[in-house]
């Protein structure tokens, strides 16, 4: 993460651009402070590195206290940058040490836990900063070129079929995975076919102008209420220029929107209201994981732009049970109200992104590296 705030001032680093997002600082910290929490502090003779700290970077662990809100975060001017990346140096110091040493079981679980953790970090990071640029009126660039990314898949258009049958997911191997990906289960499914690839720029253009966004029939109830209260015309970031066409803010600036990348930073209301706008649907988590299991040759796309959202609402899987100790926060009470994401997005570090990941937002939230891709019964 350190890379990635490189080059950033520490005015970048320090702000706020909403409740829902976090300031770089604060995420710089925080994926330190998970390790020094989550493993170092098992020893109950560690001393740590700055007490107030507990508070001043616990994220959402009731079990460890009181903690600053996430709307407050923007408010803590210190620590400062230095001394935030004095504390990330001091951690992995204490970790490289407390690594000389065998792990417990536990322990080894949340060493991996805190790897991913930081990994998600890596792309909260990302978001939350795009968001602050956009709050900008001089459009700034974050950065000269995308940070991170990697080849898009070339599109093959077109739909795969899937038969019904009794299919499994989730995981069942003794391999890394996060409580909420447990454990492996059947799932019924009825025939369906998926689209081979994500929905364009040109085709949420389309939806635009054949009135999409102005048209009750085609919205869930609660995401037009919020299309209107919010005046939502277009994509988080869109702007229609003076010129034809739309511009979108990106991390590298704002840019000309283009008509053959796949959309991004769209709502699960607004990817639901385009699905059926399409005479489509959203997939279920299940169906997207069992075509993202069959790797067929003409079954492209599934990790490389974006989040993809699903029909799916985001509740345990038959069976689940949280992870033991301070870390059973780390999913399971979340599982309401919340929509499954599958996949990946060009933001997601390489190697983070596997076929069982269920990534959550709420419906309403945009800034998130989502997009939509198209399934039919």
């Amino acid at each position: 993460m350190p890379a990635l705030a490189r080059g950033l001032s520490s005015e970048d680093l320090a702000a706020q651009s909403m409740p829902d997002a976090s300031p770089g600082k604060w995420h710089l910290a925080h994926t330190s402070w998970f390790f020094e929490a989550m493993i170092l502090a098992r020893d109950p003779d560690y001393r740590p590195v700055d007490p107030r700290f507990q508070q001043m970077f616990n994220s959402y662990y009731e079990a460890l206290g009181e903690r600053v809100e996430r709307p407050q975060r923007g408010l803590m001017t210190r620590p400062s940058l230095d001394e935030v990346m004095a504390y990330r140096r001091e951690i992995d110091r204490r970790m490289i040490s407390r690594l000389a040493a065998p792990l417990e079981e536990a322990e080894t679980y949340l060493f991996e836990l805190g790897l991913h953790h930081d990994q998600q970090h890596q792309e909260l990071f990302l978001m939350d900063l795009l968001h602050l640029m956009s709050r900008s009126p001089l459009d700034p660039a974050a950065y000269e070129t995308e940070p991170v990314g990697r080849a898009h898949a070339r599109p093959m258009g077109g739909r795969e079929r899937f038969d019904a049958g009794l299919i499994e997911i989730g995981v069942g191997c003794d391999t890394f995975a996060f409580d909420n990906e447990r454990p492996h289960h059947k799932v019924w499914l009825e025939p369906f076919e998926l689209a081979r690839d994500l929905v364009t720029n040109r085709e949420w253009c389309e939806f635009i102008e054949d009135g999409g966004y102005r048209r009750p029939d085609l919205w869930l109830s609660d995401g037009w209420a919020l299309c209107q209260s919010e005046q939502w015309r277009a994509p988080l970031y869109w702007r229609r220029e003076k010129t034809p066409g739309w511009s979108a803010q990106s991390l590298t600036g704002r840019r000309p929107v283009h008509p053959e990348t796949a959309v991004r930073h769209v709502s699960h209301y607004e990817a639901d209201a385009f699905a059926r706008w399409r005479g489509a649907r959203l997939p279920t988590e299940a169906e997207w994981e069992h075509a993202a299991s069959a790797r067929t040759k003409a079954f492209t796309g599934l990790f490389d732009e974006v989040w993809q959202w699903t029909a799916s609402p985001y509740v345990a899987y038959p069976g689940f049970r949280p992870t033991q100790g301070v870390a059973s926060e780390y999913n399971g009470k979340f599982m309401s109200g919340q929509m499954v994401l599958r996949g990946g997005s060009f933001a997601t570090p390489a190697g983070h992104e596997r076929v069982t990941y269920r990534n959550f937002f709420q419906p309403h939230q945009r800034w998130a590296f989502t997009g939509v891709r198209l399934a039919w019964d």
